[in-house]
């Protein structure tokens, strides 16, 4: 349950940035594109935070190196909210913090249940994230409906994240580090010679975790960054509307996580993902144009139904695939991997918008406020399609 809050709480934080783009944009006068940088810095330094912590976590236990960490980003959650430019708002060392939550809440969530369990709690831990987006969405729209300014969604997210802190002060360490760590006692072996044993044995699955990783982080990332500002931008969907929409595939992805993980334990973990990104390339279409906003709505519900149903499978079978001693590190370490190749999702996609704009039948661009629109829809809808192909190949 807390390592499920500590996820929760830290998708809050990064979605906190995705929700304001427009805000923040605006406010500081900048292009969305610019702002959106701050997404791919953050995912790009996640690796980092993955490997300090992870390594911190099977060297000395699971529970301490999760309180640091999920103060740290507390901490700088905060400060984002005081940035007087965008330079400053950019959440770099976030990425750090970010980086070193999952593995280490996963490991300690999952590592001591039996098989039979894990697909179950695999999704139900994984959509913490959902959560957490859900939670952002819905304090945006507060902050939006009252007239306040967007830096409080960045402070009431930092205060989220010092509740969970507290409440990991009773958590035990992990069963299965203590047992490994009494079992390097016994055979009297260090710890970096276990790393070199693991790296030498397991190579060629650590390079399958890190392409796997890559392609789940741009199916999320590249399906949930940037549809806010789209919906926004392109659609001309009013904060209340967009906030509706964002709640409905929010609560289709919770679904979606909890369910398709928990079948992943009996049809299988590669099928259940497989069957996952079929489903998500058939709803493309209604995710994108559909012909109006309740249509629109069910394609979001559907298609993030599906894209975090094969997301929820991935705490477990990534466990499953790391060797006892090294659940900290591996796990989170090649899911941050996969991240940094996927780190520039959102502004891939709201680059090519801009350039690319909208334009009417005779070829004439379409304009907003003097300004063209960019055409976001069109490009996530490639982007996805793309990124579902090679998840099934």
């Amino acid at each position: 349950y807390l390592a499920f809050l500590g996820w929760t709480f830290d998708a809050y934080d990064f979605f906190s940035v995705s929700l304001t783009v427009s805000s923040i944009a605006k406010d500081f006068g900048v292009e969305p594109s610019e702002v959106t940088s701050a997404i791919t810095t953050t995912l790009m330094l996640r690796p980092i935070g993955a490997l300090i912590f992870g390594l911190i976590a099977d060297r000395f236990g699971r529970r301490w190196p999760l309180m640091v960490d999920i103060l740290l980003f507390s901490i700088i959650n905060m400060a984002s909210g005081f940035a007087p430019n965008l330079q400053a708002c950019l959440n770099a060392v976030f990425g750090i913090a970010m980086g070193g939550e999952w593995g280490l809440g996963a490991s300690l969530a999952l590592e001591s249940l039996p098989v039979e369990s894990r697909g179950l709690f695999s999704g139900i831990y994984q959509e913490g994230y959902a959560l957490g987006y859900l939670l952002a969405t819905l304090v945006n729209f507060a902050v939006q409906s009252t007239g306040s300014t967007w830096r409080i969604v960045y402070w009431t997210g930092a205060v989220f994240a010092l509740l969970a802190v507290f409440m990991r002060f009773f958590v035990p360490e992990s069963a299965t580090f203590e047992k490994t760590k009494e079992a390097r006692k016994l055979m009297d072996r260090s710890f970096i010679k276990d790393i070199w044993i693991m790296l030498r044995n397991h190579y060629l699955r650590i390079i399958y975790m890190v392409i796997l990783m890559a392609f789940f982080c741009f199916l999320a990332h590249g399906s949930q960054d940037l549809y806010p500002t789209f919906l926004q931008t392109q659609l001309g969907y009013t904060s209340a509307e967009m906030t509706v929409t964002s709640v409905v595939y929010n609560i289709g992805a919770i679904i979606g996580g909890i369910l398709v993980g928990f079948y992943s334990s009996y049809l299988g973990r590669k099928l259940c993902i497989v069957v996952s990104c079929i489903m998500v390339g058939a709803f493309i279409p209604l995710w994108i144009y559909a012909p109006n906003i309740h249509s629109l709505r069910f394609g979001a519900f559907v298609l993030q139904f599906f894209v975090q149903g094969g997301f929820g499978v991935v705490p477990a079978h990534l466990n499953e695939l790391s060797p006892p001693a090294f659940r900290g590190l591996m796990p989170g370490l090649t899911y941050q991997l996969g991240n940094l190749i996927s780190a520039a999702s959102s502004q891939i996609e709201a680059t090519i918008g801009e350039k690319y704009p909208l334009r009417d039948d005779n070829g004439n661009l379409i304009l907003k406020d003097d300004k063209p629109i960019a055409d976001y829809g069109k490009t996530q809808a490639i982007f996805i399609g793309v990124v579902v192909g090679c998840l099934i190949i």
